[in-house]
């Protein structure tokens, strides 16, 4: 199965793009699933092209009567009242889960093509590192090494002298934990690529570096970018031949940072129905391979280790890195990424860091007393 994440800047026809592509792909003979908050139906009737659209307010409302369930106990103790299912309305961030759980439910199907239609490029871009950023919450609040066995519990209850959590919240977060783990496994696999949908203007090129460096931090890469909406450059009309030279003027400094841009023609009007759709359609290709992030040993040169972390787009002055534990925090421009160091690096320490094109070069020396000794 080959999964397709189509963003882009707010405005640019990212799901018209989405949708056009899902369609020609069905009609060549693939099996398409589109999934996307924004369709209100499918963009063409065919057996080969279904559509999946998430459920945030039916996903919030399964979710919260589940887990007021299984605390009804502790939830009695206090003398809270009970929500019943007609009074609950989703909470802000219902439609994200939502949205990560269609993604997740789409790759388990039997499609030979998944088309998600994400949001604009910064809530893209949120969504992405979701997945990893609340595992890291949950393994760090909750540790599921140290759960005591249940037998156990109410002796060490009262030998530490507080209440420890209720099993069923260990249960609830093992489930959180796995479901949040089959929907990063399908952001990080090697058959899903990310298209980044722009229209060819002022925003465009800082769109793509944004993209780039987003994206590229969480050691994903940037597919195919797509220039919608680009006007005829053979007008008689001078004011209209400018407008077109103006979009020219962008798509070549597209270019500049990413060859092989696809450009899409402008329709004149916004899509209507299926043939409209076709003309938006944008080749499905490999997978591009994901940034490589390395570790270089030098010990037999220089005594260290360096690790090598693709950075697109990145400038120094924006560019920061903090040691704690075995993890590396890094933060580059808007973005911010706790991640955790190789098994290899973890016994060394940090001697510095540079920037050299875009490759952030970590250097780590090794801790003579935590590497083990060589035999005499």
């Amino acid at each position: 199965m080959r999964i397709i994440l189509v963003t882009g800047t707010g405005g640019a026809g990212r799901t018209a793009v989405a949708a056009g592509t899902a369609l020609a792909e069905a009609r060549a003979g693939q099996r398409v699933l589109l999934v996307s908050a924004e369709a209100d139906q499918e963009p063409a009737t065919t057996d080969n092209l279904r559509l999946l659209v998430p459920t945030p307010a039916q996903d919030f409302r399964r979710e919260f009567l589940a887990l007021q369930s299984r605390s009804a106990a502790a939830l009695d103790l206090l003398g809270a009242t009970p929500f019943e299912d007609a009074e609950l309305t989703e909470l802000p961030g219902s439609a994200q889960f939502a949205l990560l759980r269609a993604v997740r439910d789409a790759a388990a199907t039997d499609h030979d093509l998944v088309v998600v239609d994400l949001p604009p490029l910064p809530d893209a871009l949120a969504l992405l590192a979701l997945p990893e950023q609340l595992r890291r919450y949950l393994r760090r609040l909750l540790p599921p090494e140290r759960q005591a066995a249940r037998a156990l519990r109410p002796m060490l209850a009262q030998l530490a002298g507080v209440p420890l959590p209720a099993q069923w919240l260990y249960e609830t977060t093992a489930r959180w934990e796995a479901e949040l783990a089959a929907v990063q496994d399908v952001v990080d696999s090697p058959r899903t690529g990310v298209r980044l949908v722009v229209e060819p203007g002022p925003a465009a090129a800082e769109a793509l570096r944004t993209a780039r460096l987003g994206l590229a931090l969480q050691g994903l890469a940037l597919d195919t970018v797509v220039a919608n909406r680009v006007l005829p450059a053979d007008s008689t009309d001078p004011w209209f031949a400018g407008l077109a030279a103006e979009q020219h003027r962008h798509l070549a400094a597209l270019r500049e940072d990413h060859p092989g841009v696809h450009e899409l023609p402008h329709l004149g009007r916004a899509p209507r129905g299926p043939e409209d759709l076709a003309l938006l359609a944008v080749q499905v290709r490999p997978a591009a391979p994901a940034p490589g992030w390395r570790v270089e040993d030098r010990r037999e040169a220089d005594g260290i280790l360096v690790w090598h972390i693709p950075l697109p787009g990145a400038v120094k002055d924006g560019l920061s890195l903090v040691r704690r534990g075995d993890e590396l925090l890094l933060a580059v421009g808007p973005f911010r990424r706790n991640v955790p160091l190789p098994a290899v690096l973890r016994r060394c320490t940090v001697t510095g860091a540079g920037l050299v094109d875009g490759d952030l070069r970590v250097r780590f020396a090794p801790d003579p007393g935590l590497w083990p000794k060589a035999a005499p």
